[in-house]
């Protein structure tokens, strides 16, 4: 049986959704095509999508939004935890009229998709997962200091950075309290059970190598974990890109392109 996984038809609309004590900007394409919902990366911006966006083109609905204080525009908050991460999803869903989409997120978004995912079966069209949401314990007392000394020391040039939406209007205590927050969520006893409740189809793209912060093989390692997790969810497959972790949306756009696809189709045949 054949689902309609299509919204009414809307036109193309660019905004502020309020949330909380903050407002988020938002793009929409509008149209009656699929909506795909992408969550950007941790302190990254909805303009890294446009490569992947001008691959699947106009015949999908593509819903993109900075996070709060990301961008140039998304207003400050008093809350940047993981969970309003989750909850804004939902939030710029319902203001764009959106009841089922297939999320799709990049490193830290990729976390947030996949408990969105698996909170929403419902809703979820499916997920693609870029290069985040690998259950691997790789946060340790020594990395959080490691990781409080890199924003400290990026303090300096976040102000000078900000107007051009290149840095999160977030303090660097916040930005690494965020980070470590991952972390401690990225943990095999806290993402693994989450990955494998999840009851809708859910493709990796998964990078290669090292990238910017990174250490030796650190992120060869972490992207390991995946291997159990797709031995334990048949709904869960991945595939593997030449790019790394920095460049997977400029250069291997066309593989999460793909991926989406492919989500798309399984969910229309009702697998």
């Amino acid at each position: 049986m054949t689902k309609d996984n299509t919204s009414p038809a809307t036109a193309q609309w660019t905004g502020m959704v309020p949330v909380d004590d903050t407002a988020l900007a938002v793009t929409d394409s509008g149209g009656p095509g699929t909506p795909v919902i992408y969550l950007n990366g941790q302190f990254a911006t909805q303009g890294y999508w446009r490569r992947t966006i001008g691959e699947l083109g106009t015949q999908w609905r593509h819903i993109t939004y900075d996070e709060r204080a990301r961008g140039r525009k998304s207003k400050r908050s008093a809350d940047y935890s993981f969970e309003a991460a989750v909850r804004d999803v939902d939030t710029v869903l319902e203001a764009r009229g959106v009841d089922r989409a297939l999320v799709v997120g990049w490193s830290y978004g990729a976390v947030v998709g996949a408990h969105w995912a698996g909170r929403n079966p419902e809703r979820a069209l499916g997920a693609v997962l870029v290069d985040g949401a690998y259950p691997y314990d790789w946060l340790d007392e020594a990395m959080e200091e490691r990781i409080r000394k890199s924003f400290q020391r990026m303090s300096c040039f976040l102000p000078l950075l900000r107007p051009t939406g290149l840095a999160p209007r977030m303090t660097a205590e916040q930005m690494a309290n965020s980070n470590i927050e991952l972390g401690r969520l990225s943990r095999e006893r806290e993402l693994g059970p989450v990955l494998a409740g999840i009851a809708v189809p859910v493709r990796y793209v998964v990078a290669s190598g090292t990238s910017l912060g990174s250490r030796g093989d650190e992120q060869e390692r972490i992207r390991t974990s995946l291997d159990a997790v797709t031995a334990r969810n048949p709904d869960i497959k991945s595939v593997k890109v030449a790019s790394n972790h920095g460049a997977i949306l400029r250069k291997d756009f066309r593989a999460v392109a793909e991926a989406v696809r492919e989500v798309a189709a399984l969910d229309r045949r009702g697998l």
